[in-house]
C-alpha cells in the first residue's frame, strides 16, 4: 500500500472529493455503514480546527485514493479515533473491495495503538481487535414516513397512541405549536446546549460541554452545510418558544443523532419523543435513508427503532510497549463500565447513585448562585 499521511489543512480538493464519493456511493455497494456523517470529511476536519494531533492516512492505488483513514495521535504514537468520546461512527472509509492490513496501516501511520469505541461494521481488519459489540438502533424511513408510523402502530400500538396524544394535548394546552426542522438561530443551540449541560448535572454524568473543544466543536458543526454534509438544528416550539431540540449531522443518507434535550417544564407532554417522529417524517421528505439514534441504552431508542446496527470498540495494536502499557491503563475502566451497564442489577442502583449526586451538586450550584448575587 501507497500510504501518505498529512494534516487536515494538507489534505486537496481532490481527495475531499474523493473521500465524499465513497461515501456517496456506499449504499450502491453494500457499504451502508459508511455514509454515516461521522465518518465524513467534514467531521475529520471540524476536529482537527478544535483538537491537536489529528491526522489523515490517504492510501493510494496506481496514484488515486482508494481509502481515508482519519485518527488522532500523540507523541508517543496513542492512536484514537477522530473525536473519541463523541463522535458516534468510527472507521476507514474505502473504495469497494478494498482490504487492508491494520497492524501495515497503524506502521505507517507512525502508530503502535488505535483505540476506537464506535467502530462501523464490516471493517474486518479492525474487528478482528474488537473486545466488545454493541447495539446501535436506528429508525429507517427510506419508505416514507407513513410506512414507519404505521410500522410503529403495529409493533408498539400502546406507545405510539401516548406519544401521539400527548402531541395534541400539547397543541390544545399551548398556542403555535410548531416544528422545525433545521433551524439556523445559534440562540436556540445556545439553549439546546444549556438544557444538555443540566441534564448532564442532574443525572450525575460528566458535563460534555463543560470540554471547552466540544462546545468549539459543536459551533464548528453547525456553521457547516454542504450538499453531502451538514449540522442540523431541529427544535420543537410551544408558544414561541423552543420546548425541545435535537443538535445531529447530516449526511446525503444518514442523520446521526447526537444531542437531544428538553424543557423539563414541559416533560408530560413528552416532547423528545414529539421531536423525534417529527425529525423522522422531515428527514423522509428530505431523502434520508435512516436515523442512527447511536449506541447506548435508552428506553426511547427501544421504543422508536426499527432495528440495530453493530459497532464494536477495542483497540488495534503493534508488538510495542506503548501499546501494552495503553492497554494495560484502558482495558479494566473499559471492562467495568460495560459489566454495569449491561447487567440490571449493577446498573439501576449506580444510575440512582449518579442521579443523586446530581441532584445535590445541582443544589449546590443554586446555593453558590444564590449567596455570590
Amino acid at each position: 500500500m501507497d500510504i501518505g499521511v498529512y494534516r487536515p489543512g494538507e489534505l486537496t480538493s481532490a481527495d475531499r472529493s474523493a473521500w465524499t464519493a465513497f461515501q456517496s456511493k456506499a449504499h450502491l455497494h453494500d457499504m451502508p455503514g459508511l455514509a454515516n456523517p461521522f465518518l465524513s470529511p467534514e467531521f475529520t476536519l471540524a476536529v482537527g480546527r478544535c483538537r491537536r494531533g489529528v491526522r489523515i492516512a490517504v492510501v493510494r492505488e496506481d496514484g488515486e485514493p482508494a481509502a481515508f483513514f482519519p485518527f488522532q495521535t500523540t507523541a508517543a504514537g496513542v492512536g484514537r479515533a477522530v473525536g473519541l468520546g463523541v463522535s458516534d461512527c468510527q472507521g476507514l472509509v474505502h473504495r469497494p473491495g478494498f482490504t487492508w492490513d491494520a497492524r501495515e496501516l497503524l506502521r505507517a501511520c507512525g502508530l503502535a495503538v488505535w483505540e476506537f469505541d464506535h467502530l462501523a461494521a464490516d471493517q474486518p481488519p479492525f474487528e478482528a481487535a474488537a473486545s466488545g459489540t454493541f447495539p446501535s438502533p436506528v429508525i429507517d424511513i427510506d419508505r416514507g414516513y407513513e410506512t414507519y408510523l404505521g410500522e410503529l402502530r403495529a409493533r408498539a400500538p400502546k406507545f405510539t397512541r401516548s406519544t401521539l396524544a400527548k402531541e395534541r394535548r400539547l397543541g390544545r394546552d399551548h398556542a403555535d405549536v410548531r416544528y422545525v426542522h433545521d433551524e439556523r438561530d445559534p440562540e436556540v443551540l445556545h439553549t439546546l446546549m444549556r438544557w444538555k449541560s443540566a441534564q448532564y448535572r442532574r443525572t450525575g454524568r460528566s458535563d460534555r460541554f463543560a470540554q471547552d473543544w466540544i462546545s468549539r466543536l459543536t459551533h464548528q458543526l453547525f456553521h457547516s452545510r454542504s450538499e453531502s454534509f451538514a449540522g442540523v438544528l431541529s427544535v420543537l416550539y410551544a408558544g414561541g418558544r423552543p420546548i425541545a431540540a435535537h443538535f445531529g449531522l447530516r449526511s446525503e443518507r444518514v442523520l446521526a443523532c447526537w444531542f437531544p434535550a428538553y424543557d423539563p417544564a414541559f416533560s408530560k407532554y413528552s416532547p423528545g419523543l414529539v421531536l423525534h417522529l417529527r425529525m423522522a417524517e422531515a428527514a423522509a421528505a428530505d431523502g434520508i435513508a435512516y436515523l442512527d439514534l447511536g449506541r447506548g441504552q435508552k428506553e426511547y431508542k427501544d421504543s422508536l427503532k426499527t432495528r440495530e446496527l453493530t459497532v464494536s470498540e477495542g483497540w488495534v495494536t503493534r508488538r510495542h510497549p506503548v501499546a501494552l502499557g495503553h492497554r494495560a491503563r484502558r482495558a479494566p475502566v473499559r471492562a467495568l463500565r460495560n459489566t454495569v451497564l449491561s447487567r440490571p442489577e449493577l446498573f439501576e442502583p449506580a444510575d440512582k447513585i449518579l442521579k443523586r449526586m446530581g441532584k445535590t451538586r445541582s443544589r449546590g450550584e443554586v446555593t453558590v448562585k444564590s449567596t455570590t448575587r
